[in-house]
């Protein structure tokens, strides 16, 4: 009997109708497309970076106000990708899995970051946690401070970051269906042991793809820390923040030494997105052989 990958593999050569060189045009256009707004982006931000030579971009990253962004970048990043990790498998877990009153209102919640800009998300935590309310005034009173300082960042990362763990579960979840849950719990197990056996290990690959995804986002946001931070320098800067107030100073070598750490990283995530996508891949097939 002809392997399933086989078959598969013949089916799509049998789908392809356009001619080699349309094909090679095509793939040339999108090549091309690729290199103009990604490849040479990034290329130009590393000669920046080392356009003063690789001793000033060492000293530029380790110079104390970028070292202060870099150690918020990551702070804000270790405190929001668990929380959201936490929210994300919540909150997909009851969607795909149960059916209960307000389900759309809580889909619609989930997708609202993606609708409100940054910027926006920002002013609202400024009015409602600033001092010219009464919230502000009362957190004020008790020495404690949310805008202009760690809380207000982690909020506001919180708030752009929170649909893309659940973003990628929700539909997987929704696609497998409650089988194999229906029939843990019918054998026994407990709600807990049904997620921790059967649903967690179902979605991992997925779990883990939202959470890269989540990470790169919260390291490299800008628009909503930015209104909360208050550019306090050396104290509430991020590494985006960080970048901004340097090439506004014309520190063009500094600012570009600082923006390669978020290049480096997003460049990481890709490559960890493309080895999560191989392995899915590579499961789903061998799923399929067998």
């Amino acid at each position: 009997m002809e392997p399933v990958a086989k078959r598969n593999m013949t089916s799509r050569r049998n789908l392809i109708t356009e001619p080699f060189w349309v094909r090679v045009f095509l793939s040339l256009v999108a090549l091309a497309f690729l290199g103009l707004l990604v490849l040479l982006p990034v290329v130009i931000i590393f000669v920046e970076a080392l356009a003063k030579g690789f001793a000033y971009y060492v000293e530029a990253i380790a110079e104390p106000d970028a070292w202060a962004a870099i150690k918020m970048t990551l702070l804000v990043a270790v405190i929001a990708v668990p929380l959201n990790l936490v929210f994300g498998l919540v909150a997909s877990w009851a969607i795909a899995k149960f059916e209960f009153r307000g389900k759309s209102f809580l889909i619609t919640l989930v997708d609202l970051p993606f609708a409100v800009s940054p910027v926006i998300s920002g002013m609202i935590y400024i009015l409602l946690f600033g001092a010219h309310n009464m919230i502000g005034q009362w957190l004020i009173e008790r020495d404690v401070q949310i805008v202009f300082a760690v809380p207000g960042i982690v909020l506001a990362t919180l708030f752009v970051t929170f649909p893309f763990v659940a973003r990628e579960l929700i539909p997987l979840m929704q696609e497998q269906g409650s089988e194999e849950e229906e029939a843990a719990i019918l054998l026994g197990a407990s709600g807990l042991q049904t997620f921790w056996h059967v649903t967690l290990p179902n979605v991992k690959w997925a779990l883990l793809y939202g959470v890269l995804l989540c990470n790169a986002r919260a390291m490299g946001e800008f628009g909503a820390v930015s209104v909360v931070s208050g550019h306090i320098r050396g104290l509430t800067n991020t590494i985006p923040l960080h970048v901004e107030i340097l090439y506004n100073e014309y520190n063009f070598a500094a600012a570009f030494a600082v923006a390669s750490i978020l290049t480096i990283l997003a460049v990481l995530t890709l490559v960890m997105k493309s080895i999560i996508e191989m392995r899915h891949s590579k499961r789903i097939s061998q799923k399929a052989e067998g």
